[in-house]
């Protein structure tokens, strides 16, 4: 594969993936050992689990000196979990995973392969029969129709997180502060070579999903209002119309009135045309909230993630702002 030694960094984000991290470990380790001149960083990210994660990490790193543990001060979500790890990452390729072993170990060595041999920048795996809920699926389908529709950048519904990266787009990632996160839509917009790999999607081997329907519309609306302001075009486009509407309809009134006597409709048609234009306005209004409150929120540039501690990681995050700062 690669002609030369490299340093492959696998970035993992754990929250309540107690039973989880002792078998990725191991199964970590044994797929990168399959790589010709790779060797390997594992680094896992504490997202303010509940249970014993931590201690987990923490005794694998006092054990294998390739693991390197970060324990955030809070859970701040998946996404600002992975870009702590992003950003204290040293490898030459960087490895994106969730923790619950349905993004299978063993895929990648093909994801790596694929992007040295086709000089992809980027390399997402495209899950291939999904082995979630119908619930969880449904969800996730919803999703990528959302933001699909409502966003600038497509994405296909079959990828996640599971990816590979090279440096230089790791680099440019990492030059993404903003509080609103989207790892796969993030790396998206820099605009790298981007190609899929088709991979096994693996059962969960332990717990369950922290991601409630509730937890994915908030993460829908924040990917979509981080990207895209078209939802602000289609509301200026919605005001239009109903604008149009309304003359169109008062000069059909007027015409009614002056060449065949017949009145303007009464207390009926006014109510219902003034809850309808309401429910309208305040609707518009909501989409402009949205959007002050991303304002407000980074106007106040704090942290994206705050760490607590962490085990075999020297140095400060790589990244050009101090957005990752010791607790």
């Amino acid at each position: 594969m690669s002609p030369r030694p490299f340093l492959l960094s696998i970035v993992t984000p754990a929250y309540r993936c107690e039973a989880c991290i002792e078998e990725l470990y191991r199964r970590v380790v044994e797929a990168v050992g399959g790589i010709p001149g790779a060797s390997l960083e594992l680094i896992f990210v504490n997202d303010g689990s509940p249970e014993r994660d931590w201690e987990v990490i923490s005794r694998l790193a006092d054990l294998d000196p390739r693991v390197k543990g970060i324990n955030l001060s809070r859970n701040f979500g998946q996404h600002h979990a992975i870009a702590a790890g992003m950003d204290h990452a040293q490898g030459d390729w960087i490895a994106v995973m969730d923790c619950d072993l349905q993004d299978q170990p063993e895929e990648i060595p093909r994801l790596f392969e694929h992007a040295w041999k086709e000089g992809w920048d980027v390399v997402f795996a495209r899950r291939m029969d999904r082995q979630d809920t119908w619930l969880k699926v449904s969800l996730s389908r919803c999703f990528n129709r959302l933001v699909n529709t409502l966003s600038t950048l497509p994405i296909d519904p079959a990828i996640s997180n599971f990816s590979i990266v090279t440096r230089q787009v790791a680099d440019s990632y990492r030059r993404m502060r903003e509080c609103s996160r989207s790892y796969g839509l993030g790396i998206l917009w820099c605009g790298y070579k981007v190609g899929y790999v088709p991979v096994r999607h693996g059962s969960r081997f332990a717990g369950a999903s922290a991601y409630s329907f509730g937890r994915s519309l908030q993460l829908a609306m924040e990917s979509i209002t981080s990207l895209s302001n078209k939802p602000l075009r289609m509301a200026i486009n919605l005001g239009f119309g109903m604008a149009t509407l309304a003359f169109l309809y008062g000069i059909y009134l007027i015409i009614r009135y002056l060449f065949w006597a017949i009145p303007v409709a009464g207390w009926t048609t006014i109510t219902v045309s003034l809850y309808f234009l309401s429910g309208v306005i305040l609707v518009v209004l909501g989409i402009l909230g949205l959007y002050l409150g991303k304002v407000f929120d980074e106007v106040k540039a704090r942290p994206i993630y705050l760490v607590r501690e962490t085990r075999n990681v020297d140095g400060t995050p790589n990244c050009d702002q101090a957005n990752g700062l010791e607790a």
